[in-house]
């Protein structure tokens, strides 16, 4: 296994949606000893019920799944919660479905199973530092628009100051 710095932090959240209950065992084990704060779910029903409860900032999802295939639920999930980070795992790789769901679902990886845990911590740990730079971003905006606000105020209090 690779050696790699031990994710920590209370906005590192993943959702594991797949229907096949070892893979999630595996899944949960795998990120929680990375550090990862990981809820998993057997279905994608179940994904959208626990993501209206509690956000989290990345989503892996199995592809082929009872009711819901994962693609299907990873464009709701994008269209709900569209800072959240998406990965579709699928033991059946086919280029339209990997075509469809950068396309359509904006997902940021799509990976197959059985998965290498290297690369799938690397994928993570890359998914979780373009989540940091988006809030960064973010803030950076805001205090920009704030900017012409605080000008003005400058410039008022600079010349009430000179009028006195």
């Amino acid at each position: 296994m690779l050696n790699m710095p031990r994710d920590t932090g209370s906005s590192k959240k993943i959702l594991v949606v797949d229907d096949d209950r070892g893979v999630r065992s595996a899944l949960v084990r795998t990120l929680s000893n990375a550090g990862y704060d990981v809820t998993s779910v057997g279905e994608a029903a179940e994904g959208l019920a626990h993501l209206i409860l509690e956000p989290v900032d990345l989503v892996l999802s199995d592809h082929l799944m009872p009711n819901m295939l994962g693609l299907d639920f990873l464009k709701l999930v994008r269209t709900r919660y569209p800072d959240c980070v998406r990965i579709l795992l699928t033991a059946y790789p086919e280029v339209k479905t990997a075509i469809e769901a950068i396309n359509h679902g904006e997902i940021y990886r799509f990976m197959l199973k059985p998965w290498d845990e290297d690369e799938l911590l690397v994928t993570l740990h890359l998914a979780f530092e373009q989540v940091q730079l988006r809030g960064e971003n973010r803030k950076l905006l805001t205090f920009l628009r704030q900017q012409p606000e605080l000008l003005a105020r400058y410039e008022q209090q600079a010349n009430a100051s000179n009028s006195s």
